[in-house]
């Protein structure tokens, strides 16, 4: 009765606190409750969210704080262990944090910061700067204004560099052996012998489709004729990340196997824009005359000129910079770039 009591007075003590829990208690002593002494029944106070806990006892408060020290000196221990080195992949240096190499600060003294040079001028800078032990590329990179997530605003085109790449171009060709030209039968083989007289390395069907599933990559170039499309389009998760996926508009889809192949060899480069509308673009080695280079980088700015998409408004040219594969970059005046006449025919 007096559990009942009290947990009527108070409703947030439960009743299992209010009965004995020692077995020698004495029901005349106050300090503990009696079911035969409802009016000795100790005062309760009142509970609140704010109110603090009743301190402890000195003896429970040393064995805590005992405790309190064995885990404290655990953790001091653990802490003064020599922790392991992480592993894993480094971040990427900031821009402002990269240090550059002795030899790119020296280089990078031939030319000023943010100036913008004509094409003859630039050309010679580019070639100067290339001073490593192997035969460096000359890469052009044209900042467009248009955004490629639009539909008419994409461009994907391919330009002959009148004097060539200076690379070997590996190119494999994916093509059926008999096919029916204007009634016309070329027997199994004959095709295939077509595409090894123009200059392809590897030439197959079926077979070869099944070889690159298998992880065979050996080949710059994949062309293939427009039948063979169908078989092909099970290779787009392999030859897509690559770059490699034969496309009409990369002259790798074509009737006209032979006249690809040859095109390929002698230089033929396909570009297109990222999707932050840059073009990057290979135009030679420095191994290259300056006339040379001069040809193929105007080859390529009047065909990404002659490929404007559709959708771009505004300036077209935002900016054009070409550098060696170890070179700084060399900014170009657009309106002279644009105006340039080349020194011979292209």
């Amino acid at each position: 009765m007096a559990s009942a009591t009290a947990s009527a007075a108070h409703p947030l003590v439960s009743p299992s606190i209010l009965l004995p829990q020692n077995p020698n208690f004495h029901p005349q002593c106050p300090n503990f409750l009696s079911t035969t002494h409802p009016r000795r029944l100790p005062a309760f106070p009142s509970l609140s969210l704010h109110s603090r806990p009743p301190p402890r006892p000195a003896a429970t408060a040393s064995a805590f704080a005992d405790v309190e020290d064995d885990v404290t000196g655990e953790d001091s221990d653990a802490s003064a262990a020599p922790t392991k080195p992480k592993t894993g992949k480094a971040a990427l240096l900031l821009k402002r944090d990269r240090t550059r190499s002795k030899r790119f600060l020296e280089i990078q003294k031939l030319r000023e910061n943010k100036k913008e040079y004509d094409i003859t001028t630039a050309v010679s800078l580019m070639k100067q700067a290339a001073n490593t032990k192997f035969v460096e590329s000359a890469e052009a990179h044209f900042r467009l204004n248009i955004d490629p997530k639009y539909n008419d605003q994409q461009l994907r085109a391919t330009v002959n560099l009148p004097k060539g790449t200076g690379q070997t171009v590996k190119v494999a060709v994916l093509t059926q052996g008999g096919v029916d030209l204007i009634n016309t039968w070329l027997f199994t083989g004959e095709r295939f012998d077509e595409a090894k007289n123009a200059g392809a390395d590897i030439v197959g069907g079926e077979d070869l489709i099944q070889q690159i599933k298998g992880g065979f990559m050996d080949f710059d170039k994949l062309i293939a004729s427009p039948d063979m499309m169908p078989k092909v389009a099970s290779l787009g998760k392999i030859l897509g990340p690559r770059g490699l996926m034969p496309n009409p508009k990369a002259g790798t889809v074509t009737t006209d196997i032979p006249q690809a192949i040859g095109e390929f060899k002698k230089g033929k480069v396909e570009y297109r824009v990222d999707k932050t509308g840059i073009v990057h673009l290979p135009f030679g080695k420095m191994s290259f005359s300056d006339e040379d280079l001069i040809v193929n980088l105007f080859a390529a700015i009047r065909s990404i000129e002659t490929n404007k998409p559709t959708g771009a408004k505004g300036v077209y040219w935002k900016s054009a910079h070409i550098c060696s594969s170890m070179g700084p970059s060399i900014r170009l005046n657009i309106k002279e770039m644009l105006d340039y006449k080349p020194p011979m025919a292209v």
